[in-house]
């Protein structure tokens, strides 16, 4: 399968779960075209407070979808460094530091994305501590792990970022928050820069995943030139 017959089944399983998602009553109607914010969300926080790999984690990265938010606020109360990525990586210092000691917020408030705009530190890569728990916002999900987001690639080069950092290892435990709506049977087509995750939270249920997959790093020949120009912790690497 060519890369964009993949680009293509991709997209009709998100517009496919987008339309299950919404009219089985599972996340509002602008829900579509986004990581919807599916009604329960909080319960996934929950879930996710119940498991060792969480108990035992001190540091959790998470993508400022709000969707993830209850899960953010969650580590934040759990006394866990949250580094949050700055919305479209549009920072040399692409992602925030919330630090639980010292938020000058309340946690509800810095997790949003205007609060860690208005009181996070800005961190590259380099400057960051070595990640327990990778929390992905995803439109779609199997139970293999394989998942895929709304199409614009920030999940992706981010993990791809902190692998090359040797922030994400093979210790680090990746989960996908989402609605069991969002739990498909379909196989999903993966390319050199996916990730799998671990785990699938659902406000009902934890899923492990049986098919552990993770790039060894940014994967130039996938990137187009208007993406390395657009993001500037790429464009910095690339002309290095």
């Amino acid at each position: 399968m060519g890369v964009n017959d993949i680009e293509s089944s991709k997209q009709e399983l998100r517009e496919k779960v987008w339309r299950r998602l919404i009219d089985g009553g599972g996340a509002p109607a602008d829900s579509y075209g986004k990581i919807p914010g599916f009604y329960g969300v909080e319960g996934t926080a929950e879930m996710l407070a119940t498991q060792d790999f969480w108990q035992q984690a001190t540091t959790v990265k998470a993508n400022p979808d709000w969707a993830q938010l209850p899960v953010r606020v969650r580590a934040l109360k759990d006394g866990k460094r949250v580094y949050m990525a700055v919305p479209r990586m549009a920072s040399l210092e692409p992602f925030y530091l919330l630090d639980p000691e010292d938020l000058g917020l309340p946690p509800e408030e810095a997790a949003e994305k205007k609060g860690a705009a208005q009181v996070a530190r800005r961190l590259a890569p380099e400057s960051m501590e070595p990640i327990d728990v990778v929390v992905c916002g995803s439109v779609a999900v199997n139970r293999a792990g394989a998942r895929i987001g709304k199409g614009a690639g920030y999940s992706d080069l981010e993990v791809a970022l902190l692998i090359e950092a040797g922030l994400v290892t093979e210790q680090t435990v990746i989960v996908a928050p989402v609605h069991s709506l969002q739990v498909v049977e379909e196989d999903i087509p993966e390319t050199e820069h996916d990730f799998s995750v671990d785990y699938i939270v659902t406000p009902a249920e934890v899923i492990p995943c049986t098919n552990r997959r993770r790039p060894s790093g940014l994967v130039w020949n996938d990137l187009t030139a208007e993406k390395i120009a657009a993001i500037p912790v790429l464009a910095a690497r690339h002309q290095a």
